[in-house]
């Protein structure tokens, strides 16, 4: 136990060392009034040695130049630009290719306001960007609010305009996506208020169902089968099937009576495993869990998780729980009688497999998560559990087939080391998806890439008895089916090499990160969204006259990586997207913070809107009634559906139609 928990904390300093926090510069603010109707917000800034910050109006093609944002004034406004103090530094930059300013050490920011009369309120911020020598950060954001009041009259035409700022301001998109508690609709957005107007009637009108989410609970269903069967030939669960089946026969002088217990003991089984699920749903909820698969430290933890019961499967080490938990269960169910017991029994069967279990239930639960559904989880531990159940009950309706059971050996350690490998993959996809969500740029496409094609070509070598582990044994034979399954990997492995260089990869789609990560991309055919902010994408598409695709994706969605894959590729649905319509996509797990936390009303219940992706798929919610990714919908200038929404199906002809109607639509408005 110490040595897995030594193991953990060197993966967790090594982790918190990679994507730790820079803060190079601490800002203090202050109102000073100069006169009765003059004020001054000072900004001083104290900035670490090696970096500095740029100065105000650096002109376009430059770094960030620092700039005063008024989002909010009441009785009062500002008066001139915004000064720099200091002992500023002006410089050629080569990067840049221009004359830049900027300060060490200290710095000084003046913004003078103009006070009316009478109650005055200031909200903003002071937006700036720092740099060292070796990098930059992204633009950072110095919030302010100041209020109080001011004895200067203010005259009425002046009053009246405050007024009228604070009305507009007050419509602002950040500050007005409050819904309206009588019929939970959104508010109205700035000076398109349309564009955010719910349409889910007018979806439905085209003919709108909710067939794709049987689809999706089949997908979840089997992928919670396959993980259960996968299950079944660990060490943890494989050994124990021929003892409980003897043990359930052997307690009951009835062989009716002990098949029928034994069947009881399956159902129980899934009775354990979908609990869990629901368990899991209750505990969390359907957006909380969707909210959790992209957050930061799940994802890590979940990464460390697998990293480290993969060591433990290449024989490092052995992860078990206390035996004192399995003892006392199992020797509760041989004191009682009846259901309980072998309720009990099965209770003993899901604590002795955890180590074995606890990454597949894992996997599996965070997979479904993306889908949005309540019951998802519940649905797909009923799959995991009816696999892992299946082999106790057809053994115990057919005894002799126990006889012609394999017995546990080598074979079995060999499927424990490949399983290995294969979370060692899948827990750089974990990694992956919280890379893609903060934009930490630490695992990229050819980065990702290249692992993976290391992880399978070391697997392949390992099926070829060429690798060894503690726990393997001397026999250098290779059989048949082990020959044929290095092959496969080795295969794959060599398949992957091109996605290097750009190629689009379809069958590991659903992992990989997207092409635009890619540095060095030969790939021409690839479809990028124009924008990824709904207002400024509709505000283009209407001055252009085109119409618009949203498409709602999110850096954790599997099927979106699938789509964008498997049917954008296609050059005819490429040259529509990119030729016909304005593509915004919106990523609902986007954790890049508002400018001003919104509150909303949805469904009766207040809401805080504090991420991009809180705000776009608030926008899926209520506009279009779905919150389920991946989601297309083609909608005109004034923000109106123009056909039936699109969901994940990779028949590129139906999405052709699905575009070409679109436009067909639009053209006859």
């Amino acid at each position: 136990m110490k040595k897995l928990l030594s193991i953990v904390g060197f993966l967790l300093a090594t982790i918190m060392l990679q994507a730790q926090i820079l803060d190079p510069v601490s800002f203090r603010t202050e109102f000073n009034k100069v006169s009765d109707d003059v004020a001054e917000i000072v900004f001083t800034a104290t900035i670490d040695p090696g970096w500095h910050i740029y100065s105000t109006d650096l002109g376009e093609g430059g770094p960030i130049s620092a700039s005063f944002n008024l989002e909010r004034a009441t009785g009062a406004h500002e008066d001139g630009k915004l000064l720099p103090v200091g002992n500023e530094q002006a410089v050629y930059d080569k990067l840049f290719g221009m004359d830049v300013r900027y300060f060490e050490k200290t710095a000084k920011f003046v913004q003078r306001v103009r006070l009316e009369g009478g109650t005055y309120r200031l909200e903003g911020y002071l937006e700036y960007a720092a740099c060292n020598d070796q990098n930059c950060l992204p633009p950072s954001e110095v919030p302010f609010m100041f209020t109080g009041t001011a004895d200067v009259a203010a005259p009425a035409e002046d009053a009246a305009e405050s007024a009228n700022i604070d009305d507009n301001s007050s419509s602002e998109e950040n500050n007005s996506l409050v819904g309206n508690e009588n019929n939970d609709q959104m508010s109205e957005v700035g000076a398109h208020s349309a564009w955010w107007q719910p349409v889910i009637s007018e979806l439905r009108s085209f003919g709108e169902s909710a067939g794709t989410v049987d689809r999706s609970w089949l997908y979840i269903f089997f992928t919670g089968f396959l993980g259960g069967l996968l299950a079944l030939f660990t060490p943890c669960v494989w050994p124990i099937i021929p003892m409980t089946v003897s043990f359930f026969l052997k307690r009951s002088k009835d062989k009716k009576k002990g098949i029928a217990d034994a069947m009881t003991y399956g159902l129980a089984i899934v009775v354990i495993y979908v609990a869990l699920g629901l368990l899991v749903t209750l505990l969390f909820g359907a957006s909380a869990l969707n909210a959790l698969s992209t957050n930061a430290i799940f994802n890590i933890f979940f990464f460390l998780m697998l990293v480290v019961f993969a060591i433990s499967f290449f024989g490092a080490f052995e992860i078990t729980l206390p035996s004192s938990w399995s003892n006392a269960v199992d020797s509760k169910a041989e004191k009682t009688t009846g259901l309980l017991s072998i309720f009990l029994m099965a209770f003993t069967l899901a604590l002795v497999s955890f180590s074995c279990t606890g990454p597949i239930i894992g996997f599996l639960l965070v997979e479904v998560s993306t889908s949005g559904s309540i019951v998802a989880p519940a649905i797909g531990m009923l799959g995991f559990a009816i696999a892992l159940a299946l082999p106790f009950t057809l053994f115990a309706l057919f005894p002799s087939w126990l006889k012609q059971m394999p017995k546990s050996g080598g074979w079995m350690n060999v499927i424990k080391v490949s399983l290995g490998f294969i979370e060692l993959a899948f827990a750089l996809k974990f990694l992956s998806v919280a890379d893609l969500a903060y934009g930490w740029h630490i695992l990229d496409r050819e980065t990702f890439l290249s692992l993976w094609i290391v992880l399978f070509a070391l697997l392949g070598v390992y099926l070829l008895g060429k690798i060894k582990f503690p726990h393997d044994d001397d026999d250098t034979r290779v059989s048949v089916p082990r020959f044929f399954l290095a092959l496969a990997s080795l295969a794959f492995a060599v398949y992957m090499i091109p996605g290097l260089w750009g190629a689009p990869l379809k069958a590991v789609s659903a992992f990989a990160p997207p092409l635009h990560t890619q540095d060095f991309n030969l790939y021409k055919n690839e479809v990028r969204a124009q924008f990824d902010d709904y207002d400024l994408g509709m505000e283009y598409a209407q001055r252009v006259g085109k119409p618009v695709m949203l498409d709602f994706t999110g850096y954790g969605c599997v099927n979106c990586r699938k789509m964008e894959l498997a049917v954008w590729t296609d050059p005819t649905v490429g040259s529509l997207m990119n030729d016909d319509y304005v593509l915004i996509t919106l990523y609902v797990d986007n954790k890049t913070k508002l400018p001003e936390p919104i509150k909303v009303v949805e469904n009766g219940k207040e809401r805080t809107l504090r991420t991009q992706g809180d705000k776009w798929s608030y926008l899926q919610r209520v506009k279009f009634g779905a919150n389920a990714q991946p989601f297309y919908v083609l909608i005109d200038n004034d923000g109106k559906p123009l056909n039936k929404s699109y969901a994940y199906d990779e028949d590129v002809g139906k999405y052709v139609e699905f575009l070409q109607s679109g436009l067909r639509n639009y053209q006859q408005k």
